[in-house]
């Protein structure tokens, strides 16, 4: 499966527009973590443990999106978009979107390999 950000693939043509595919997840932070990550807000730096998680919940996101292009019947996800919001105190949510589509010649014929502005976000 092709995901990328930009409207095409890069050397391929769009055979047909399969329609909207979204994918999503809720993470809640943890009392431990909120902890840790706290002291960490006092001294500054990065928020690994948080970064991991939404890396995660990103992730997660992504697969849902693609598998519901697969069941589309679709070679590529294009226009990717990620959206972010609170949905309760301690928990995001983590929206991936695109629009699925068929390819001239599928998914692997005379697919190039991935380029910096053709490349898989998964």
């Amino acid at each position: 499966m092709i995901v990328t950000t930009t409207e095409s693939v890069v050397g391929r043509d769009i055979e047909e527009t399969l329609g909207a595919v979204r994918g999503n997840t809720i993470r809640a932070r943890n009392v431990g973590r909120d902890i840790t990550q706290g002291l960490r807000n006092i001294v500054g730096g990065e928020l690994k443990s948080y970064t991991g998680l939404m890396a995660e919940a990103r992730d997660e996101a992504t697969e849902r999106m693609i598998a519901e292009a697969e069941a589309m019947g679709a070679d590529a996800v294009v226009g990717v978009r990620y959206v972010t919001a609170e949905v309760a105190q301690g928990a995001a949510e983590i929206l991936a979107y695109g629009t699925a589509v068929t390819l001239v010649g599928g998914s692997d014929a005379d697919a190039e390999p991935a380029s910096e502005s053709n490349a898989d976000v998964a």
